[in-house]
């Protein structure tokens, strides 16, 4: 941090430019003094970064200065230098908004040094916590949501309107179409601006019977292996937001619990009998349709209900259009930046190819699929040859997750075998029972590739 600019406000001539020597053996600071408190206050309108001073003044008492210091630069750290040892002065100035209280001493110029540093190092702090929060805000804007599709926009319409108020979101959408993606967009870009971070649980990926200690926490001695007290996800939340990933995988009776909590707003520890206020605001997402496991007995009504909020379901990937073109070059300039690596292109055929994939794994395969041909490629351009699918869902089903002519499910049928015997036409023909000339005629119709 360059440039720390700091006032002395002294009346004693030779105190003062000792104490700005030794400040000034830091070439980084900006020392300037002052011998009135009606020169500092006159000159606060520099806004000095910190102050040292006097409690004595020949004009206005230090306690003055500081107060009206105070009152229109509340953040500049103000110590004060007084060769009193009054232990009831130092506590009211402090209660007035001192930063520190130095005697003057054989060692106050020593502890005006530290006072510096610390100060120094707190403003370095801040500023980096404001630059990881503009990073953060940046990062889940919901316009960074890349995509233009008509589904994508009515997303974008929803997260924005989740953004101005607390109400419950409840976000469905199949594996890997980006809800914890969602879920960071509409807490970092509310109204309110929280300072609190977002709390996520993935409610598959812990134990069912340590999930109930996971979201409410417990005491000390509550069960076996609880040596300590545990802070529970939701008290954690508290002015903040608890996103509930996976809802539909809660086991039911702990479901009851957790209606209790969203009901009462408030949480008791296991091995308590207290109850804590909590106000957290809570987002939910799971890929099931929790309707249909309402009607099938594994998911509480009133916990539906209660959760509902204002749902927001995210398209799966294949019903985008052009949208994966879009995010694949997106993952492709992340890739390279990120890696250092020169500039690449993606081919009209390899553009192509990822659109005529059904992309079973939503974004999370195509992102995985992008960086693979960035590592693949040559000469700086993604070719179709550098695209390599390797879902676990090729089968017929996938083949037939769009609603198509009989013509085009023929084209992709047929396309499906030659890709999977390496274009050997004689194979596809015979597996197939269909003429050898029907694939070279769709060949040269530009309706298959070998």
């Amino acid at each position: 941090m360059n440039g720390f600019k700091i006032f002395i406000v002294d009346d004693n001539e030779l105190y003062a430019k000792a104490s700005q020597h030794h400040l000034s053996l830091n070439p980084d600071n900006e020392v300037e003094s002052f011998s009135t408190g009606k020169d500092c206050l006159n000159n606060l309108y520099t806004k000095p970064n910190m102050i040292f001073l006097d409690y004595s003044l020949p004009d206005i008492s230090g306690i003055e200065v500081l107060r009206k210091t105070k009152q229109s630069y509340a953040e500049i750290p103000v110590v004060i230098v007084s060769g009193q040892e009054d232990v009831s002065t130092a506590v009211e100035l402090l209660k007035e908004g001192a930063y520190d209280y130095i005697v003057k001493d054989e060692n106050a110029h020593e502890r005006m040094w530290k006072a510096t540093n610390n100060v120094r190092e707190n403003f370095m702090l801040r500023d980096e916590i404001d630059k990881l929060r503009e990073e953060v805000d940046h990062k889940y804007d919901f316009s960074n949501i890349k995509g233009n599709s008509p589904a994508l926009k009515r997303v974008y319409k929803l997260i924005e309107k989740a953004s101005q108020t607390n109400i419950t979101v409840s976000i469905t959408g199949e594996t890997g179409t980006g809800k914890e993606l969602v879920a960071k967009a509409i807490h970092y870009n509310n109204k309110n601006k929280q300072k609190r971070p977002l709390v996520a649980v993935n409610i598959a990926a812990i134990p069912r019977d340590l999930l109930e200690s996971e979201l409410f926490g417990h005491e000390k001695g509550a069960f076996t292996g609880a040596s300590n007290r545990r802070i529970g996800k939701f008290e954690e939340a508290i002015g903040g937001t608890i996103f509930l990933d996976e809802i539909g995988e809660m086991d039911l009776n702990l479901q009851a619990k957790l209606l209790r909590v969203l009901q009462e707003k408030e949480v008791t520890r296991i091995g308590s009998n207290n109850p804590i206020k909590v106000n957290a605001r809570v987002l939910v997402a799971t890929h099931k349709t929790l309707a249909e496991e309402v009607k099938a007995g594994r998911f509480r009504e009133d916990l539906y209900y209660r959760l509902l909020g204002l749902p927001i379901e995210l398209p799966p990937l294949r019903d985008r259009g052009n949208d994966i073109v879009v995010l694949a070059k997106h993952f492709m300039d992340e890739f390279v930046q990120e890696n250092g690596m020169d500039k690449l292109q993606i081919t009209p055929e390899a553009q192509k190819k990822l659109l005529n994939y059904d992309w079973p794994g939503n974004v999370r395969e195509l992102k995985a699929v992008v960086e693979l041909a960035s590592v693949l490629c040559d000469s700086g351009k993604i070719t179709d040859t550098d695209i390599n699918f390797n879902s676990t869902n090729n089968g017929l089903s996938e083949l037939m997750s769009k609603e198509l002519t009989l013509k085009d499910y023929n084209i992709k049928i047929i396309q499906h075998f030659l890709d999977k015997y390496d274009r050997n036409v004689v194979d596809v023909a015979n597996k197939l029972d269909i003429g050898k000339s029907t694939i070279y005629r769709m060949v040269k119709n530009n309706e298959l590739e070998i």
